[in-house]
This record gives structure tokens, C-alpha cells and sequence, in this order.
């Protein structure tokens, strides 16, 4: 059996998004951390194949990926359907949100939208 989650060959990686999580990333976390989203256990950069997911909820297959600045340059939108895909094969359901709207609209994204986009 192929092991899909959290490899190996990221450990380094995944050590160093958490250690340098962007600032909407450290709000976002600082309220899934600890069970406080309806009892639900959240994990930050977690690796699904060769891609990592910003949040990741194991019971739901949920993830949740933040999308600051860096998501607008060229190759990247790419790079995220890609890496949206390749999750989606495995059963896992992505909620995409802006910084913005975890700066300003933090109840909504907790919600799971309405203001939340799907790619």
C-alpha cells in the first residue's frame, strides 16, 4: 500500500511552513488548533502525495488552503489545480480562502463559506 500522507521526503519541508507560516495561516491556526472547530482535530502542512496542504481535517477529508499573494503569480494557479486534483482523487474536499477573508470575514471561513471559493 502506497503511503499518501505525510512522507518522508517532506518532513523537512513540512517543518519549515510550520515554523514560517504566514501571518493569515498563524490566525487561521489559532483557531482550528486544539479541537476548537466543533471538536474536529486539524493538522497544519500536512503532505498528501507530493503536495502539502496548508490545514487538514482527517475525519471530514477536509482540507483548507489559504491563498495569499504568492497564488496569483504565474504557474501557480497551475500548481494549485494540480495539487487540488490530486487530493480530490483521494476523497479529500479543498476550501480555498483569501487572506483577506481570514482577516476580515474569519466567522464565514470557519463556516466553510458562503464567501469561501472552490477551484
Amino acid at each position: 500500500m502506497t503511503r499518501h500522507h505525510n512522507r518522508p521526503t517532506e518532513k523537512t519541508v513540512r517543518g519549515e511552513l510550520r515554523n514560517n507560516m504566514p501571518k493569515a495561516e498563524v490566525v487561521l491556526w489559532s483557531r482550528l488548533k486544539d479541537r476548537q472547530l466543533l471538536g474536529y482535530k486539524f493538522r497544519r502542512q500536512l503532505s498528501v502525495g507530493p503536495y502539502i496542504l496548508d490545514f487538514y481535517c482527517p475525519a471530514l477529508k477536509l482540507a483548507i488552503e489559504v491563498d495569499g499573494d504568492s497564488h496569483f503569480h504565474d504557474g501557480v494557479r497551475q500548481y494549485d489545480t494540480r495539487r487540488q486534483a490530486s487530493s480530490e482523487l483521494l476523497g479529500i474536499k479543498i476550501l480555498r480562502f483569501l487572506n483577506t477573508d481570514i482577516y476580515e470575514n474569519m466567522e464565514s471561513v470557519l463556516r466553510g463559506g458562503p464567501d469561501h471559493t472552490e477551484r
